[in-house]
């Protein structure tokens, strides 16, 4: 497993945070964690390596 990239690596980030706030745009919110859950799902699926997915997940909770 390679390590989580945590440094910025997003080419474009603000239009990136753009259109994820666009996404989300006219939804309840619970529409909106819906979505944020569909989210993290497929991309989960995307990464597929379980040793990430973990290391990912501790990450975001110590940052909670």
């Amino acid at each position: 497993m390679s390590a989580l990239i945590t440094r910025p690596n997003i080419a474009d980030p603000d239009g990136f945070y753009a259109r994820l706030l666009a996404t989300h745009k006219g939804l309840s919110e619970g529409q909106s964690h819906a979505l944020n859950a569909r989210l993290v799902l497929i991309l989960a699926n995307h990464i597929g390596e379980a040793a990430a997915l973990e290391a990912a997940m501790v990450l975001a909770r110590d940052g909670a």
